[in-house]
């Protein structure tokens, strides 16, 4: 057997919305951008994906500005929020996606920002007071605070960062990668600027994404070359793709809480399973449901003799995973999270993470396997 829990990487693409993309693949293969039918016919499949997202999230078609994924409407955001309205002062926390953190570095280096780094707790909860202090003795800032942490899972209270930035006439950015498709968003009751989403995190297709922009909040264009979305984003669109992303979107809503009841069960069998079959096993960031992503579970095993090659035996085990350790990302830095948090990284740390075509069964086996290999370590 072969067991996939890596889903906060990336999805399987549903068989569904592969059926929706093919005929953009194949007959409609017209560009959007031309007047002739072949292209009128993909601007309608353009405009009605827009309007299926805009739908779901309560905003209006006009806010939704497709592009190549997360980190590209995460860089628009940030990069033109700051060029657009003069904002000198930034506000992120030390254990945000590289997406938000480099740029926002970058950015900094090059003398365009100050950055301020608000302070999280061991669990990887944002300090509110530390936020609010920093709003207050600041210019006007662009606050970046994103809505579940990609490694640990631990949530924001997106609503409540909100009104802290609507109280200090603060911008606010969240990436929303993680949560989207999971969680329903009525973005008309959140006071937030931008929310960015990667289509596949939800079992959508790849290289495909779209960023909300408040329509209060205007920012100049990141990508020039073109008239496309609106004159925001040069590029022939990628029409199978956006097509993609509106329909698996359309199906986690549709299917969002049969799907919240199973991936929560199997989230919860495994950290019971774990906890009884490993002593001294702990977990990184917050694992009660209203305080967690319900897809990650990162585990912090005990201290091993081959830490490093715990991720590398799993998978040559059948079992496919991540880590917040080096062998996990091709450096030899670790993960920038757990130290942000001041984790014990001499102990191995593995994210689990899991969707709707995960089993029982398969639980069983990755916890089999990762007893074996505990068991296996501990008689060396």
């Amino acid at each position: 057997m072969k067991v996939y829990l890596d889903n906060a990487a990336t999805t399987r693409l549903d068989e569904t919305v592969l059926k929706a993309m093919m005929p953009l693949l194949t007959d409609d293969f017209g560009n959007p951008s031309s007047i002739h039918a072949y292209g009128r016919k993909t601007r309608s499949s353009i405009e009605g994906a827009r309007k299926t997202v805009a739908k779901l999230l309560n905003v209006t078609p006009a806010e939704i500005f497709f592009t190549s994924g997360g980190t590209e409407a995460d860089n628009t955001a940030i990069v033109q929020c700051i060029e657009t309205h003069g904002i000198k002062h930034v506000i992120s926390s030390p254990i945000e996606h590289h997406a938000v953190e480099h740029t926002i570095k970058v950015l900094e280096k090059a003398g365009k920002v100050k950055a301020s780094w608000v302070k999280v707790d061991q669990k990887g909860n944002v300090d509110l007071a530390h936020l609010e202090e920093l709003l207050k003795n600041n210019s006007r800032s662009l606050v970046s605070l994103m809505h579940a942490n990609n490694e640990i899972g631990t949530l924001l209270p997106l609503k409540k960062v909100g009104e802290i930035c609507q109280k200090y006439n603060a911008i606010f950015h969240s990436d929303t990668v993680q949560t989207m498709g999971h969680y329903p968003m009525d973005l008309k009751d959140i006071n937030v600027h931008f929310v960015t989403c990667a289509a596949h995190k939800f079992h959508g297709p790849k290289g495909v994404g779209f960023l909300y922009i408040n329509h209060q909040t205007k920012i100049t264009p990141f990508i020039h070359g073109g008239a496309q979305e609106r004159n925001m984003r040069g590029g022939t669109e990628n029409v199978a793709g956006i097509v993609g992303l509106a329909k698996a979107l359309e199906i986690c809503y549709n299917e969002m809480e049969e799907h919240q009841k199973h991936i929560m069960g199997l989230k919860d069998y495994m950290r019971t399973r774990l906890i009884k079959e490993i002593p001294g096993i702990e977990f990184n960031g917050e694992t009660d449901h209203d305080k967690s992503l319900y897809t990650v579970l990162n585990c912090r095993f005990p201290a091993h003799p081959n830490a490093e090659m715990v991720l590398f035996n799993l998978d040559i085990m059948g079992v496919a995973a991540s880590g917040g350790s080096a062998c996990s990302s091709g450096s030899d830095q670790g993960s920038h999270v757990l130290k942000g948090l001041g984790i014990d990284m001499t102990r191995p740390s593995v994210r689990f993470s899991f969707c709707k075509y995960n089993t029982k069964e398969e639980i069983d086996f990755v916890v089999g396997k990762v007893t074996e290999l505990f068991a296996v370590k501990e008689k060396v």
